[in-house]
């Protein structure tokens, strides 16, 4: 009788703890467009510099490369299918093409890959072309799988 209390008290337990450990769809909707609006500003300053706009500083392009690396892997579970209905900027398309989806992703991933390979090289152009390679991953995906602003 004690173990049949104490094993149902322990499956309870583990009950709530899953309860607890789900994120609200609200909030992973929050934590993937902070993830984006923060993949924009260290984006951002590389793009003048792409352009010839703004002096080609290697330091920013490889400190910015770095973080846009650590960020391009973080919003990408907040998609998930519990935020379907949340209001946000995604298109339904997200959900309904997962595969187009999931490859724009990797486009992303890839141009980021080669913007932090370029940095590391300290070839300009390579940099340049590198940071439009990254602004086109992004537009790409933005084209078939975000609202219009």
């Amino acid at each position: 009788m004690k173990m049949r209390l104490l094993l149902t008290g322990l499956a309870l337990t583990l009950g709530a703890g899953t309860a607890f450990a789900q994120v609200k769809p609200e909030i992973l909707v929050k934590q993937r467009q902070a993830a984006m609006t923060l993949q924009g500003k260290y984006l951002g300053p590389m793009v003048p510099m792409a352009q010839g706009k703004a002096p080609l500083r290697a330091d920013v392009v490889a400190y910015n490369a770095s973080l846009l690396d650590a960020l391009s892997r973080m919003p990408w579970d907040g998609f998930a299918e519990s935020t379907k209905g949340v209001k946000s900027n995604a298109l339904p398309a997200v959900w309904n093409e997962p595969a187009k989806f999931k490859a724009a992703q990797d486009n992303f991933h890839n141009a980021v890959n080669a913007l932090v390979a370029a940095s590391k090289g300290g070839d300009e152009a390579a940099m340049k072309s590198a940071i439009g390679g990254v602004g086109k991953a992004c537009g790409g995906c933005h084209e078939n799988f975000r609202q219009k602003l």
